[in-house]
């Protein structure tokens, strides 16, 4: 396993960094060129979002362009899939086999990538500060960017900090969500979200299983999606409560909605900014910090972790009812 994903991601990479050397050679010399090409390729691969552009605009300067953001957004998406569906995917037609991991990871990204960028499109329309000026390829070119890299890169074609309110919160929510099991991304995963979907459609249809495409889902994990879930929400109102108080300075255009999309970004591994980073303090930094941390490890995973007693109970206690919505 340890070769194939050496192997996958050697080829992935390689393959990005040979594309964006040719994209960038129409503007800069070769050997330049190609190490732009290569940083960018393992940045967006590995979901960093770091760039050499030399300032807080990320790409913004290839809103234009098309070969540059479709390359980086595709290493992205590839990065953000994990290794295990990414071998599946290869290996379809000589197996003719899709695991039901396989199967939701890429329903589940197929369909938060469309929404978000029909979304992203016709909120920021009429929006002279992003898209409204430019030409429809253009518009859907960066609207797609921009639904793909907010939930695990943090690249941005479009100015963050002069995107509508609704753009911002469907970001938040895609930031929040993040990537699949086993990938370079964060967030609570595509699996945790198909999961609780499902779950919710059985409840309301009233069905006893769990089912999605011809198998059942065990109960256990949807109780820890929904556990994981819970605990994100949880560590996210009480970081974006200390950041409301710690950057009481802040008094801009949505500036709550700015420290929460700050605080998505981190416990996603986004990285992305509407620009308030640098004038952050100490505290809101050290914030964002243990964010960063316990998104890229895992809410669930630190709080077990830390659990005191780890042992199985000897008994069960007698079941009764609660009432419920």
């Amino acid at each position: 396993m340890t070769q194939k994903v050496l192997a996958m991601t050697l080829t992935i990479e390689l393959i990005g960094a040979v594309i964006l050397t040719l994209a960038w050679m129409r503007e800069v010399p070769f050997s330049k060129a190609v190490y732009y090409g290569i940083f960018h390729s393992i940045s967006a691969f590995c979901n960093a979002g770091f760039d050499l552009m030399g300032n807080y605009s990320s790409i913004t300067a290839y809103q234009n362009d098309w070969l540059i953001p479709i390359t980086i957004a595709c290493l992205i998406i590839l990065g953000g899939l994990g290794f295990t569906v990414i071998n599946e995917v290869c290996n379809y037609r000589r197996q003719k086999y899709l695991s039901l991991h396989t199967k939701m990871v890429l329903q589940v990204t197929g369909w938060l990538i469309l929404v978000g960028t029909v979304l992203i499109f016709f909120l920021e329309l009429q929006n002279g500060k992003t898209i409204a000026n430019l030409s429809l390829s253009a518009k859907i070119i960066n609207s797609f960017f921009q639904s793909v890299t907010c939930r695990t890169a943090g690249y941005n074609t479009l100015p963050l900090g002069e995107m509508t309110t609704a753009s911002l919160f469907i970001m938040v929510i895609l930031m929040f969500i993040g990537a699949s099991p086993g990938s370079t991304g964060g967030g609570i995963k595509t699996s945790t979200f198909g999961s609780m979907l499902l779950a919710i459609k059985a409840t309301i249809y009233g069905q006893e299983d769990i089912e999605y495409s011809g198998k059942r889902i065990s109960r256990e994990i949807v109780r820890r999606a929904f556990a994981l879930t819970a605990l994100a929400l949880f560590l996210i109102v009480v970081a974006t409560l200390i950041m409301s108080l710690s950057e009481s300075h802040i008094n801009t255009r949505n500036s709550f909605l700015k420290l929460l999309f700050e605080v998505v970004s981190a416990f996603g591994t986004v990285g992305l900014s509407t620009g308030i980073t640098p004038t952050l303090t100490p505290i809101g930094k050290m914030v964002l910090i243990a964010m960063m941390f316990i998104g890229r490890l895992g809410p669930l995973t630190i709080a077990v972790a830390l659990a005191v007693n780890k042992k199985k109970k000897a008994f069960r206690y007698p079941e009764d009812r609660i009432i419920v919505g």
